[in-house]
């Protein structure tokens, strides 16, 4: 697999509510990561991710855009909420691979404003 290819199903994969799965499959031991919420270690997103998959199911997720550098792949995905009173969301992840394992990532969301004045939209 490339790493676009397992960053996209690391990311299907844990929204579907696989994510311990996706972890065992993807995610390098020694990874870190740069969400602002929680700590930088491989196990507290892991179980944050876990825990928003049980608050938030029957989201949908779709990579719109999917980019690739070196070790490093970008990718900007839209998740759909099955519930009307919470906004879809535009999210970008940035993963750095160490071999075929993810070792690092961002991530940074954007709740989507359904009256939003931009014409050309988050895609």
């Amino acid at each position: 697999m490339t790493n676009k290819e397992i960053a996209t199903s690391f990311l299907q994969m844990a929204s579907s509510g696989n994510v311990r799965p996706a972890y065992e499959k993807y995610v390098a031991s020694n990874f870190i990561h740069h969400n602002q919420y929680f700590k930088g270690d491989r196990r507290s997103l892991m179980e944050a991710m876990e825990s928003a998959s049980k608050s938030h199911p029957n989201k949908s997720f779709e990579t719109k855009f999917i980019y690739e550098d070196g070790n490093k792949v970008i990718t900007h995905s839209l998740v759909k909420r099955a519930v009307a009173d919470q906004p879809d969301v535009a999210v970008v992840h940035i993963f750095r691979f160490e071999g075929d394992k993810i070792a690092e990532l961002w991530d940074l969301g954007q709740p989507l404003d359904p009256n939003s004045p931009n014409e050309n939209g988050p895609f």
